[in-house]
């Protein structure tokens, strides 16, 4: 098995802004879309867009703030580099899966509020089922993300059945859910499941991505063009 490429906190990807310093500069020009982040639809229009959090079925339970389309922004670096993958992953009958690319300010805010309010409990069993909700502070959540900078996506991969029928490889934990099995390295998962991650973690490294270890599907293109700016513009 090849070795894993793995960011670290300080490399800039952050497990829903869990490690971010809660000292990190405020945004700069947070409202505005630079010009150089990307619709991904206009790149790769075969790639699946599956934003989860433009709908309700998510940890939050709701559609989160700041996300008023179906689309996945990226900065150019990353946006191109992710155009390579997909290429290569479609040579190879597979087509991208992706949950969630740039993500507001504000979206990130609703999750801290969210995390602040622990009687709401309502997506535990599928999300967190091991976990308080107390014990997602810290860990998973903070006042920032590093999908703010534009450099970070979370995706999957899935097998080309047939014209427009696509099914995802079994990675051993769906996206989002908050447990160690999410690990990348998690002990309990198949041969089969690890191989499906470490098929998508070749795909991403061969074009710069590092995986965050906490997460099998959280993938950060480095250097990140952005690494002390954090934007607020909606996502539409």
């Amino acid at each position: 098995m090849k070795k894993l490429t793995i960011a670290s906190c300080a490399a800039g990807t952050l497990l829903l802004g869990a490690c971010a310093s809660q000292t990190e500069p405020p945004a700069l020009n947070p409202g505005k879309q630079p010009a150089d982040f990307y619709d991904m639809a206009e790149l790769i229009p075969q790639a699946e867009f599956h934003i989860a959090y433009f709908g309700p079925n998510n940890f939050v339970g709701n559609k989160v703030d700041g996300y008023e389309a179906n689309k996945c922004f990226l900065q150019a670096n990353a946006a191109y580099a992710l155009q390579r993958v997909w290429q290569a992953a479609w040579q190879q009958g597979y087509n991208l899966r992706i949950f969630d690319c740039y993500r507001p300010q504000r979206a990130v805010d609703h999750f801290v509020r969210w995390s602040e309010d622990l009687a709401d409990t309502r997506t535990k069993d599928t999300f967190y089922p091991n976990l308080g909700k107390d014990e997602l502070v810290g860990q998973y959540i903070a006042a920032r993300s590093g999908h703010s900078r534009g450099s970070t996506v979370d995706l999957t991969l899935t097998k080309r059945l047939s014209q427009g029928s696509y099914q995802a490889l079994d990675m051993g934990s769906p996206f989002d859910l908050f447990d160690p099995v999410s690990n990348v390295d998690n002990p309990g998962i198949s041969p089969e499941q690890r191989a499906n991650r470490q098929r998508l973690i070749d795909l991403m490294a061969a074009e710069g991505f590092a995986v965050y270890s906490m997460e099998w599907w959280h993938f950060t293109h480095l250097p990140p063009a952005y690494p002390d700016t954090y934007f607020d513009f909606v996502v539409r």
